[in-house]
């Protein structure tokens, strides 16, 4: 492989990383780029929601190993671990939220609400484990925390309150 060969594959990859990312772009949003980030989940979710459970959970394994990977390499370029153009970690914590959603468009706007507010809040563990983690690791585990939280209050809402 010549100079020209690498450095086109290596621009490739890079654009791969950065649109992974940044989700498509949302986390590019001079406004609220983690609400754009889970608004991208929600998205996601859509396409999934009439999938198999198999599916859906393939897919939820491959955004968090391509988020590992990608937040690892943007935080490296950028100097920041979570930089807040980092949003693929926000689509992966809202598809763990929607676990336990029911389907309905109620139940996808409560996940949603659910997720934002424990991203945000980062109750303990959640905020220690951001830190504690390094890496492409630590952007994401936060996020998939903040996930597990949001789905259990959206399980028990919608089964108890309800």
């Amino acid at each position: 492989m010549g100079a020209a060969e690498l450095r086109s594959t290596l621009t490739v990859i890079r654009a791969l990383y950065w649109t992974i990312a940044t989700a498509g772009g949302l986390g590019l949003s001079p406004v609220a780029p983690g609400t754009m980030g889970t608004l991208g989940g929600v998205f996601l979710y859509l396409l999934l929601s009439r999938s198999s459970f198999p599916l859906y959970f393939f897919t939820l394994f491959v955004v968090i190993l391509a988020g590992i990977w990608s937040a690892e390499r943007v935080g490296r370029e950028t100097g920041k671990k979570d930089s807040q153009k980092i949003v693929i970690d926000e689509v992966a914590g809202l598809l763990v939220t929607l676990l336990a959603a029911s389907g309905s468009l109620f139940s996808v706007i409560l996940g949603f609400l659910f997720f934002r507010l424990f991203d945000i809040w980062k109750p303990f563990p959640i905020r220690w484990s951001e830190g504690y983690f390094p890496g492409g690791l630590g952007v994401m585990i936060d996020d998939l925390m903040a996930g597990g939280y949001a789905c259990l209050g959206l399980w028990i809402f919608e089964r108890w309150v309800l």
